[in-house]
């Protein structure tokens, strides 16, 4: 594995002030004025990335997988025009029996000095074998702590008896549209990483799942990325890379990390549990112009039984207006399996109550 040797040298450009009038103060009273809004400075980038990179790399880890995939799966792979040739009938008299080792690479960090670290779901999820690299070049196979298909989230540990350099979480929801970030990890296996950026966008969905909630990142993030970190300036993680758009599959300046206020309690449940218990109603639902509608439901489920019949429009959850199926899904989510919540509802013009048992969501279903 080759290690990056290239180190980008980052000119920040002196922050524009804006002057605006206000009557006829001047100057520096103009700022100080109370006649109008006071405005905000923008916070200007450091002469040098080098001392956060210092901070926080060594933290970053490359995580390598191998999988076992059959002759089967392989044919799979083989372009649909080539499968009744013959070069499509030579690959399978070859290969069709075979079982192979596939190899890939992803990123993550530690967030405990014992060895616990947060990766993408998607980077480990079908491993026969892991094995993390750290920066300095140490290498210690890991085991799948708990995953969480919905949301991307992986936790896995290597066994070590030294303390291993860890990060904080930071607050995504304190990360504001043009703020600067770092991002670091393995892009296309080459080893320890950075490259930098600002925050793009929040709160993006990419019709991934119910909860997405994407920062979008202009810092380039590249396949192997994946499951690595994205930094605030004080070296705190408000995000884990997880997509990019790309017509090329390389970065073109767009990509996403799932926000840290989202995979810090998944994390917390997934190291107490293995897996995530999420709320269920058995229903699916629709966004209309009059709300949030139940468009089909599993009579023997939590909301049939409770009386829930669809075509009622739900107004609120324990007192809490829904105003999108997202929201609805969301709520739900959040309740404990087991647990009681009070559902509104509008049933033919009419207003009514239900206390449903909230069951426990099965991951493959996307509805509430």
């Amino acid at each position: 594995m080759q290690s990056d040797t290239l180190t980008d040298r980052l000119t920040a450009r002196p922050a524009l002030r804006r002057q605006v009038s206000c009557g006829l103060a001047l100057g520096l009273a103009l700022m100080l004025s109370s006649c109008g809004p006071q405005m905000a400075l923008a916070r200007s980038a450091p002469d040098s990335f080098a001392p956060l990179v210092r901070k926080v790399l060594p933290s970053v880890v490359n995580i390598a997988v191998t999988e076992t995939v059959s002759g089967g799966e392989m044919l799979g792979e083989l372009p649909p025009e080539l499968r009744d040739t013959p070069l499509g009938r030579e690959f399978r008299r070859k290969f069709g029996n075979r079982r192979e080792q596939v190899a890939g690479a992803g990123s993550g960090f530690i967030i405990d000095p014992s060895g616990i670290i947060v990766t993408n779901n998607h980077v480990v999820d079908h491993a026969d074998k892991i094995v993390v690299s750290l920066t300095s070049g140490r290498r210690f196979p890991a085991k799948v702590l708990g995953r969480d298909e919905l949301t991307d989230v992986a936790v896995i540990k290597v066994q070590t008896n030294e303390a291993l350099p860890s990060v904080p979480w930071g607050d995504s929801g304190k990360a504001e549209v043009g703020d600067w970030i770092l991002a670091a990890g393995n892009p296309f296996g080459l080893g320890g990483s950075v490259s930098v950026g600002i925050v793009s966008a929040r709160g993006r969905d990419l019709g991934a799942g119910p909860f997405d909630n994407f920062l979008q990142l202009d810092a380039p993030i590249n396949p192997g990325n994946s499951g690595g970190p994205v930094f605030n300036m004080e070296g705190q993680v408000i995000g884990v890379s997880s997509v990019i758009v790309s017509p090329t599959g390389a970065s073109v300046g767009i990509g996403f990390a799932i926000p840290s206020d989202t995979v810090s309690p998944i994390v917390t449940q997934l190291l107490a549990h293995g897996s995530i218990a999420r709320g269920w109603l058995g229903v699916s639902v629709e966004d209309r112009d009059e709300g949030v509608m139940i468009a089909s439901e599993d009579r023997t489920g939590p909301a049939g039984r409770a009386g829930i019949r669809p075509g009622d429009v739900v107004l609120a959850i324990n007192g809490d207006h829904i105003d999108s199926s997202r929201g609805l899904i969301r709520a739900i989510a959040r309740v404990t399996p087991g647990n009681n919540v009070r559902i509104a509802i509008r049933r033919q013009g009419r207003e009514m109550e239900f206390t449903v048992t909230v069951g426990r969501r099965p991951t493959e279903l996307q509805a509430g």
